[in-house]
């Protein structure tokens, strides 16, 4: 059996950079330059550093994108042996989750249909494709005050990311693709038909 080589001093200091990052959220080639350039450096060590943690490295080269996730679980491992879940599942809200969906599907006809990489989005096309899949009788005007709210969540989680000096404007990030796959598209309207009923309130995350 091979002992691994220890790393360098210098190719600690590169290791800690990608791995800082994705420790913190989804490592973008476009905003995080050095660490991107790292990680395709250093995947597979990354890869063993995080591998104690119970993590998976997930790298999007042609989107730019990437990101930890947890690995499943082995039905055979002892419970208490292991690893912590440091990324954990989040509980959405309905118009949270409607969002990102539509999102999603904004993306894929984006991508269909033009030759551009970035998609940008306004407030208002965001409260229209909202409110497009409302429920007869909603209350509209209080979705629509509260469309902020949904809109900073969806940041928070990168799947929308602010344009410099333009408020109302976004970029969809890539990310997003692989949270919402085809196959989830493909299934959008049984999606949402399991969706029509929220068990939390509006708003409440």
């Amino acid at each position: 059996m091979t002992t691994p080589v220890p790393p360098t001093p210098r190719q600690a200091r590169s290791l800690s950079l990608p791995v800082n990052q994705l420790l913190k959220g989804p490592l973008f080639r476009d905003q995080h330059e050095r660490a991107w350039e790292a990680l395709l450096q250093l995947r597979a060590r990354i890869q063993d550093y995080v591998d104690v943690m119970g993590l998976t490295v997930v790298i999007d080269e042609a989107e730019g994108y990437a990101f930890l996730r947890s690995q499943p679980e082995n039905e055979h491992t002892d419970p208490r042996l292991a690893a912590p879940r440091l990324m954990p599942r989040r509980s959405l809200s309905y118009p949270v989750s409607l969002l990102i969906v539509l999102l999603r599907k904004r993306l894929a006809e984006f991508d269909a249909g033009s030759g551009e990489t970035r998609l940008m989005i306004t407030r208002d096309e965001i409260v229209e494709m909202i409110c497009m899949f409302l429920p007869a009788g909603s209350n509209e005007a209080r979705v629509v005050d509260q469309i902020d709210t949904y809109i900073t969540k969806a940041v928070e989680l990168q799947f929308l990311r602010r344009a410099k000096h333009q408020e109302q404007l976004y970029e969809v990030q890539r990310i997003i693709k692989a949270y919402v796959d085809g196959q989830w598209l493909a299934d959008f309207e049984t999606n949402m038909a399991r969706y029509a009923a929220p068990t939390t309130p509006e708003g409440q995350q």
